[in-house]
Order: C-alpha cells, then structure tokens, then sequence
C-alpha cells in the first residue's frame, strides 16, 4: 500500500482503529507479563524460602493427584 501522507498511514484506509487498538492491546498484554514476572522474580529473590515451600506443594500435589 501507498500513503500519500502521514494521516493516511495513521487512517489504514479507515481501520486505523482496529490495527492500532489491536497493537496497543498487544503491547499492554506483553507489558504486564513482563511486569508479573519481573515481579515474581523478585519476590522469588526475597524470600528463598518460598521457592523451597512452593516446590514441596508442588511435588505433593503431583504424588496426590
């Protein structure tokens, strides 16, 4: 596709707000993934003793089930 100009490109041929909706939703879906595990990694790093406790539950709930 040729754009003439700056708000045609924006415009998408009157989809714009479809395809940059799409994108923003895109990048807040990816951005808050990236906060929750920065997030979990840290409180990971915090507390050691919580990997341990998690990994336990784990482990018995696979032995249970």
């Amino acid at each position: 596709m040729n754009w003439n100009s700056w708000s045609e490109f924006f415009s998408m041929g009157g989809y714009g707000f479809y395809v940059w909706g799409s994108y923003l939703v895109s990048f807040i879906c990816i951005a808050g993934e990236i906060w929750i595990l920065l997030n979990r990694q840290r409180t990971l790093q915090q507390y050691p003793g919580q990997r341990n406790e998690l990994n336990m539950r784990e482990k018995k709930n696979e032995t249970t089930s």
